[in-house]
């Protein structure tokens, strides 16, 4: 593998958060029944006139601007000309030679600390075609138009990804912007947010590309890495031996975990765009883009930067809590509880406890079951240490699981945390008796003994005992001292 060098550029449909399609009134909502949400203009009836959603043009602006690109101040839409049977008129109307963002940029940061720019070509507006089902339909296809019309911004990526890793963290990157916008939901099992993937692999350290593969309508973060790493290896195996990969579309199958071939695509496919006769071109004034910018919020990467210099924040631990704008929220709602100078704190227990229980519960932050309040006033009592990190985790289990206040708890379930010195050198003392070889093993050199004594003199006091004094008075202890 080291021989190659992967090659990916991502293409991310974002629906955007419009009330009504992008040339009709029809609606937008999600779960209609079939064909409830397509008028005559969504349908393709002779006669009918397009007519741009301003709310639309509007949340194109505001990604362009948070990405720092170009916005045009004319841009152009065009018929994009191919076959579907669920697109009604033949025709797909999008943006081609004169797109309403261009060259942005957007940076991410990896696991292992390393960040990188990715560089956006463009992003345009267009509208999504229909959807054809065929479950539950014997021998048969359904159409559903319900989707036709529906407003989306196409983010073409440059070819600046080099591995399943950065893709997803692009794409994540994209998925966390746009839903600080609020101009995309970012549901990826609706259809919301999805991308096509073009990867292609070349010999490392040559500088023109190979054949790439685009792998179409990718809809989670894992089936993006897995699918790309299928792919590459089906590349370089093909290469390797001896023959050509041919440029193509292929679909990802995630029950055999494998790419298969969709349809074969020429070097330029030929889709006689033209610019739309319906459709004046799109001039965007200085004044619409500055009370436009004036709407912007703050974005993921400023509120990052602000955690990791008011809260010591590693960069890495930042991004994670800005990976929404409600879970910042939550952060920052802890933080201003339980105190700044305990910011570290919060942050392990909502990336750590309190995202591994949203996550095993499948909710989002703003369904959790523990407030911000009421994680605040667990933290509250690790800190003054009426109880201590372990027992914690217990009282976090039964606020949960049970609903109430920390306090509460532990009050009812007598979790207070033994600080008194002279109780805790009793369950010392017990502990040392019942175990006079383990002590002569100890003091004879064997030090990993030590983690032995601890857990049992946690056993005998129910995890109660103050792990910091617990240290303290057991190494005097067993050193022989008084």
């Amino acid at each position: 593998m080291t021989h190659w060098e992967t090659v990916i550029g991502l293409e991310i449909h974002a629906q955007l958060a419009t009330r009504s399609k992008i040339f009709s009134g029809a609606a937008t909502a999600y779960g209609a029944p079939p064909n409830t949400q397509a008028n005559l203009v969504d349908l393709g009836y002779p006669g009918v006139l397009p007519v741009l959603n301003a709310e639309a043009v509007r949340m194109a602006v505001k990604f362009g601007l948070s990405i720092g690109a170009v916005v045009a101040p004319r841009s152009v839409f065009a018929r994009k000309n191919y076959f579907y049977p669920d697109l009604p008129k033949g025709y797909q109307i999008s943006q081609y030679e004169l797109p309403i963002v261009q060259r942005g940029s957007i940076g991410i940061l990896l696991e292992d600390g390393v960040a990188k720019t990715v560089g956006i070509t463009r992003a345009h507006l267009e509208e999504d075609a229909g959807k054809s089902l065929h479950e539950g339909l014997a021998n048969a296809s359904g159409i559903d138009l319900n989707r036709a019309g529906t407003p989306l911004l196409e983010i073409v990526s440059e070819p600046d990804m080099r591995s399943a890793k950065e893709a997803v963290a692009y794409m994540k990157k994209i998925h966390t912007l746009v839903r600080y916008l609020e101009i995309c939901d970012g549901n990826m099992q609706e259809g919301s947010f999805r991308c096509d993937a073009n990867v292609s692999v070349r010999v490392r350290g040559a500088e023109k590309l190979g054949t790439r593969a685009e792998i179409k309508n990718l809809n989670s973060f894992r089936f993006v890495e897995k699918a790309i790493h299928y792919e590459v290896a089906r590349q370089i195996d093909i290469l390797e031996s001896g023959g050509k990969v041919v440029q193509e579309t292929r679909l990802y199958d995630s029950d055999k975990n494998e790419t298969r071939p969709m349809r074969s695509k020429e070097e330029a496919n030929d889709y006689r765009y033209f610019p739309d006769p319906d459709l004046l071109p799109l001039d965007i004034g200085p004044a619409f883009i500055a009370e436009v910018r004036s709407t912007l919020p703050e974005l993921p990467d400023q509120k990052a930067a602000r955690f990791a210099q008011d809260f010591g924040l590693s960069a890495y631990d930042a991004g994670v809590l800005c990976a929404s704008r409600e879970l910042g929220a939550y952060f920052e709602a802890v933080v201003g509880r339980a105190g700044a100078a305990h910011a570290k704190l919060a942050a392990n227990w909502v990336m750590g406890e309190l995202s591994s229980a949203l996550n095993h519960d499948s909710l989002d932050i703003d369904r959790s079951k523990v407030s911000a309040q009421g994680l605040a006033g667990l933290l509250a009592r690790i800190i003054d240490n009426t109880i201590s990190g372990k027992i914690a985790k217990d009282v976090f289990e039964a606020m949960w699981s049970e609903g109430g206040e920390a306090d509460m708890i532990i009050t009812a379930k007598g979790l207070t945390q033994i600080t008194d010195a002279g109780a805790i050198e009793r369950a010392i003392d017990a502990v040392i008796a019942a175990n006079p070889k383990q002590l002569a093993d100890y003091r004879g050199g064997k030090d990993k003994l030590f983690g032995f004594f601890v857990g049992q003199v946690m056993k005998a006091t129910q995890g109660k005992a103050n792990p910091a004094q617990l240290n303290d008075l057991l190494k005097a202890r067993l050193s022989g001292g008084p």
